[in-house]
């Protein structure tokens, strides 16, 4: 019989994903004793992590909540949850995209101040060309990132009428057969900057995208530009779009990031960052989170990690699995086959992954092997961390 195994919520989860956990898992809320961890927004930096801890995962996109290197060195796998709140925050930019476009918010403001006189809808007449604006139909849209959620904003701009242009020198394969034919792909991003009227981000954020908005950029860009970031707000350096917005450059900047140089930016619009904030996204992410956790746990397959490589080999139907995480170094799988001979275990499948300084060794057993087989396997210098699946 298998041990059960204890998930710890370090925030409000889905019931929706809560639901999908299988009678050989249990909820904890004593983290000390969790095998895995679901977790959105907290911070995760200062934590202790347990020795059986195997695996975290992040009911949402971003991760910077989770020290991802730290994690790795531990041999805890750490899992987000791409494209399942894309269709979410994929409205909530297309609904920037209007607000930044007919004065919106300004209208609505004004009929509150007004709300007072009897004869509203004759002043409303003549005060609405203050809050005249423009339609976007026609208009050009770069998308920097075609990723889940940029190439579902690529489609629906198209099919609202836009002119739309692409950058994104990584996109997959995958993610290339998701967008309309009608998407323009760019190789440069400065074409996207120099030729269209609305430029919304996309990206993760690494060192490289880090402030990827900045005063070189906002000088190439179209006079009365338009800029949406629904992504973080870091890749915008708002010292330089503050400034853009003051001269004119930039018409209007629409941001999903409160903060204070943001919220007192005259010509932001500042959303109080709602991009996943539905009912739906939050069910997607939970259930996707849950799932990966438990064939982790369960099978050893690794879907959406952001620290170590994808990796699945279904269902073990052999007598034996058993996972290695260990650096990406020569000679490891010489010395993990080695061992396993030695101890009189042979091998009927097995697969090797790596991402970067990490890899991830699955291998399926004719026959359970012998704890001093698997503590061998864990004084192999290199190896971070060895799990019995079955």
């Amino acid at each position: 019989m298998r041990k059960m195994k204890k998930i710890h919520c370090l925030n409000a989860i889905s019931k929706h994903g809560i639901e999908l956990l299988t009678d050989e898992y249990q909820l904890t809320d004593k983290m000390e004793e969790a095998d895995g961890i679901l977790v959105r927004s907290a911070s995760m930096h200062e934590m202790e992590f347990p020795e059986n801890l195997a695996a975290i995962a992040r009911a949402g996109a971003g991760v910077n909540n989770i020290p991802l290197d730290a994690c790795a060195e531990k041999g805890i796998v750490v899992f987000n949850t791409p494209g399942a709140n894309a269709n979410g925050v994929k409205e909530l930019v297309i609904a920037g995209l209007l607000l930044a476009s007919r004065d919106i918010v300004g209208g609505i403001d004004w009929c509150r101040e007004n709300k007072g006189d009897e004869n509203i809808a004759k002043s409303a007449e003549k005060a609405k060309k203050a809050f005249a604006g423009w339609e976007i139909k026609g208009k050009k849209l770069g998308v920097i990132g075609l990723g889940a959620i940029g190439a579902e904003v690529a489609n629906a701009a198209d099919a609202l009428g836009m002119e739309v242009y692409g950058y994104d020198p990584f996109i997959s394969v995958n993610g290339a057969w998701n967008l309309s034919r009608n998407v323009k792909h760019i190789t440069a991003v400065d074409t996207l900057y120099k030729e269209c009227d609305y430029i919304t981000i996309h990206v993760p954020l690494t060192d490289a995208t880090r402030g990827l908005i900045n005063q070189s950029a906002l000088d190439m860009m179209k006079d009365g530009a338009v800029v949406l970031n629904f992504a973080r707000d870091v890749l915008v350096q708002e010292e330089d779009m503050a400034k853009a917005l003051a001269s004119g450059k930039v018409r209007k900047y629409i941001t999903d990031f409160p903060n204070p140089l943001s919220v007192n930016m005259e010509g932001a619009l500042v959303i109080p960052h709602l991009g996943a904030s539905t009912e739906e996204s939050e069910d997607n992410c939970a259930k996707m989170a849950a799932a990966e956790i438990m064939d982790y746990l369960d099978n050893g397959n690794i879907r959406n990690s952001v620290n170590y490589p994808a990796c699945d080999m279904g269902v073990c139907k052999t007598a034996g699995r058993v996972a290695v995480m260990h650096l990406n170094i020569p000679n490891m799988i010489g010395q993990i086959t080695g061992i396993l001979a030695a101890g009189n275990v042979n091998i009927s499948d097995m697969t090797n992954k790596s991402r970067d300084k990490y890899a991830y060794t699955l291998l399926d057993l004719e026959s359970a092997p012998e704890q001093a087989t698997i503590d061998k396997l864990r004084e192999i210098k290199g190896v971070l961390r060895v799990r019995v699946i079955r």
